[in-house]
């Protein structure tokens, strides 16, 4: 059956009702002329730092000795205009919200701001290929079931978040606004990982399969460190001030220190909430409190009932293994 043209009669009094609810104290829109970040192009920025990071894995094919300069001098430029722009609009952006201005009324050359940012993010790069090789290591050395390197840069999720969260935390370092968050927020989409930018995070770092882990913004975490899926490096109930604000800038997630495994489901909270070196924290534990190093917290045997089993199926104590 066709559809009723005189329906579509309505349309014109419907754009304008939802027009009507643009105004200036809605918090939810952006009317201007000066562009916010482009969401497409952050993850072009993305896809483009990446094919540098790992040349060969990614969208280019056929690279060797012969033409890798000129495939990876192509990006560089490329890459200069793409972070200059992207980064330009979110420091104008960021200076309108926090100076209350109109449009475009500052006087700043948010360009050469944003081209310097670009230019020394783009002199980061040797050093996160350095950084990210020893979490490559670290994947291959902590998983069994991992035949070669190769196939944590092709395959693993929890590799992919660390690579973009460490790509992000970088613009943070710079005190580059939203683009970082723009970053991880994409991988936590594409990967389940919520890492926030602005967590510290040492060298052969790994995470295991990987969906549900959240680790927050204040975050301080040390070398070797392996987490399984679901865990949660979270804060505590938030301070607020005499009007009820959030209290913001202080320390509210933990801090893990080398050598560190967290099993699966497992949830850590607090600022002030410390894991010692050389510690296990087992599966579905919740800790708010402080562990020593060298100390492995583990939730009590449970007890478990088992109706209508014969004895050839039940569950031996022997044939349990928490390896996964």
């Amino acid at each position: 059956m066709a559809s009723d043209f005189r329906l579509k009669e309505q349309l014109p009094n419907l754009t304008d009702e939802i027009v009507s609810t643009y105004t200036a104290e809605d918090s939810i829109n952006h009317l201007g002329h000066c562009a916010l970040p482009s969401y497409t192009g952050v993850v072009e920025i993305l896809l483009n730092i990446k094919d540098i990071l790992y040349p060969g894995y990614r969208r280019k094919v056929g690279l060797h000795t012969g033409n890798i300069r000129y495939h990876v001098g192509g990006l560089v430029d490329t890459l200069h205009d793409q972070l200059t722009t992207e980064i330009a609009r979110a420091l104008r952006h960021e200076d309108r919200v926090t100076a209350k201005h109109n449009d475009c009324e500052s006087d700043i050359d948010f360009e050469a701001k944003g081209q310097t940012m670009a230019i020394e993010l783009l002199k980061r790069i040797p050093k996160l290929r350095k950084t990210l090789a020893t979490d490559v290591q670290a994947a291959y050395d902590g998983d069994p079931a991992c035949q070669t390197t190769d196939e944590v840069v092709f395959c693993y999720p929890g590799f992919e978040a660390i690579t973009i969260y460490r790509i992000a935390h970088e613009l943070v370092q710079l005190d580059v606004p939203f683009i970082p968050r723009m970053m991880t927020e994409w991988a936590h989409k594409e990967t389940g990982i919520d890492i926030h930018p602005g967590a510290t995070i040492g060298d052969y770092f790994f995470i295991d399969h990987g969906t549900g882990v959240v680790i927050g913004e204040t975050c301080e975490i040390g070398e070797h460190v392996k987490l399984y899926q679901g865990v949660t490096l979270g804060a505590l109930s938030f301070p607020t001030d005499n009007e009820g604000a959030l209290i913001r800038g202080q320390k509210r997630h933990p801090t893990i220190e080398d050598h560190v495994v967290v099993y699966a489901n497992a949830t850590i909270l607090g600022g002030r909430t410390v894991v010692g070196r050389n510690s296990v924290i087992g599966s579905s534990v919740w800790i708010t409190k402080s562990v020593s190093p060298s100390t492995t917290v583990v939730l009590e045997k449970p007890q478990l009932k088992v109706r209508g089993a014969s004895a050839d199926n039940e569950v031996l104590e022997h044939d349990l293994n928490f390896q996964i």
